[in-house]
């Protein structure tokens, strides 16, 4: 699955792209009922440490969206604790089913 990326104020690198969806790929792989993701990243403040943020919506069939957001120095890094948390919110939804 190919995951919708926005980059909100600057223009994103290929590898970013690719790091990105190798992240979903394999969240989609352990959790098989995602439909669609969509990954928002944003430049807070260009100047400060501390300034990229990373919003992802993940969309199940007959449940509610999942969303995080976590700001890091890197965009890196704040997918990788976006993904943790939604992690953690796929793992009740799996739960409740």
């Amino acid at each position: 699955m190919e995951a919708t990326i926005k980059a909100i104020h600057f223009d994103i690198s290929e590898k970013l792209v690719a790091f990105i969806n190798k992240k979903i790929d394999k969240l989609v792989r352990r959790y098989e009922n995602i439909a669609d993701a969509e990954v928002n990243l944003t430049l807070v403040k260009p100047e400060a440490a501390m300034n990229k943020e990373a919003g992802i919506k993940l969309s199940l069939p007959g449940a509610p969206d999942l969303f995080a957001s976590k700001t890091a120095d890197s965009f890196e890094e704040a997918i990788d604790l976006a993904l943790d948390a939604l992690e953690k919110q796929l793992e009740k939804e799996k739960a409740k089913k």
